[in-house]
């Protein structure tokens, strides 16, 4: 069985791709997750504000795209991002914060 998690693609006024995950990211649906950021050139800011759960799969999946991703988390992601090591390879804002705040989603 699949977990339930939506991707959303976008685009920033700068021309920065924009992914927008909601749900839980895990072993059953990182394949789409991969696919999206395959299929997505260039420059990508992932927003994870809307995970709720992030497993070691999902983790590879952004490990792979690290020299080239910017991430959006929530709070109860930090650690997870920082424990892994992923936040020492990808720029990581804490939700609302930083040049991808909520506050310039439109």
């Amino acid at each position: 069985m699949t977990t339930p998690l939506t991707l959303t693609a976008d685009q920033r006024p700068d021309g920065t791709a924009v992914i927008r995950a909601a749900g839980e990211i895990d072993m059953s649906n990182t394949e789409a997750l991969a696919g999206a950021l395959d299929t997505t050139p260039g420059r990508l800011v992932i927003d994870l504000t809307a995970v709720e759960y992030l497993d070691s799969a999902g983790l590879s999946v952004l490990f792979a795209h690290a020299d080239r991703i910017e991430l959006i988390a929530p709070e109860l992601l930090t650690p997870v991002l920082t424990t892994s090591g992923l936040a020492d390879l990808a720029p990581v804002h804490a939700s609302g914060t930083g040049p991808y705040n909520a506050a310039s989603r439109d």
